[in-house]
């Protein structure tokens, strides 16, 4: 009898978190308010104690400060940025592998860098994990460094052609 009503138990649930969708949300919020660079709004979804994962090479894991830091260097670099989804996904605990309420999506984020007019898409991957109704947790994992190359790239591209102009 106690197989049969776990069987059926487990049958009747979707897998999912109770807080999946509402924090899910809270992350779309947290997306929205980044395009829209209202970052005073986004410092309030955003958990006093948080560690974040950076996609910098060896960076430590960032606090407040750190972050605060990066999304206004985002702001400041580019303008138009949007993210499309391509799904969000239920997080797992990482040592019960049970759903514990978290997020990730992949993505594409797009944007103009401001100084270049380089136009930037680069796929993304971003875990959110949250306590009290706010991020505390995750992390931005992409290929930075090849997206600045490819500003850079594209930066001296654009002074090659200049210099040509100018010889003509």
């Amino acid at each position: 009898m106690i197989l049969f009503l776990s069987v059926a138990l487990t049958g009747c649930t979707t897998g999912k978190h109770k807080d999946f969708m509402a924090n899910t949300e809270l992350a779309k919020t947290y997306f929205s308010l980044h395009e829209q660079e209202n970052e005073e709004a986004m410092w309030g979804y955003i958990h006093p104690d948080i560690e974040w994962h950076l996609p910098v090479y060896d960076a430590p894991m960032a606090g407040m400060d750190e972050i605060k830091q990066a999304v206004v260097n985002y702001h400041t670099e580019f303008e138009g940025m949007n993210f499309a989804a391509d799904y969000w996904l239920p997080g797992v605990d990482p040592e019960t592998g049970l759903p514990d309420g978290s997020t990730r999506t992949y993505g594409t984020w797009t944007a103009v860098h401001t100084a270049t007019g380089q136009k930037v898409s680069i796929t993304t991957y971003h875990a959110f994990n949250f306590k009290d109704g706010k991020i505390i947790g995750g992390g931005d994992w992409f290929d930075l460094g090849g997206m600045l190359n490819a500003i850079q790239k594209g930066a001296q591209m654009q002074a090659d052609e200049q210099a040509s102009e100018e010889e003509s």
